[in-house]
């Protein structure tokens, strides 16, 4: 039997408009301590944004999102937040904030397969 792990999860979001506060997920964030696990995936579908905020800057997007993905991955080059450890790094990126991009509240759970479970929230969540 495939032992079980604790992860934590968000879904990340873009708010085109801060002010009016409406959002679509674009992405899951996913945290195991006990694997050392951090990883993103991300799915940007620009016409849904467009429908939102018709004049939404998709290039600044892209950049906060490999900022985003950086700081997960511990990149070098990412500053200071991506130098933390993991769990510092997966509360930085999942910490209330006002604005483009923003997470959900963190969620719990259990598997033997991190990358498909992955895989799985970002079908259900975002796709």
């Amino acid at each position: 039997m495939q032992e079980k792990h604790l992860y934590e999860y968000a879904v990340i979001r873009v708010v085109p408009s801060v002010v009016r506060e409406e959002f679509l997920n674009i992405g899951v964030i996913l945290y195991c301590k006990q694997q050392r696990y951090l990883q993103t995936l991300f799915s940007v579908n620009g016409e849904k944004i467009r429908c939102l905020a018709p004049e939404f800057d998709m290039e600044e997007l892209r950049a906060y999102l490999t900022a985003f993905e950086k700081i997960a991955a511990g990149a070098p080059d990412a500053g200071p937040i991506a130098k933390l450890d993991l769990p510092s790094r997966f509360r930085w990126l999942t910490a209330t904030r006002s604005t483009v991009i923003q997470s959900s509240k963190i969620h719990p759970g259990l598997c033997g397969d991190l990358a498909g479970t992955l895989q799985r929230l970002h079908a259900q969540l975002v796709l």
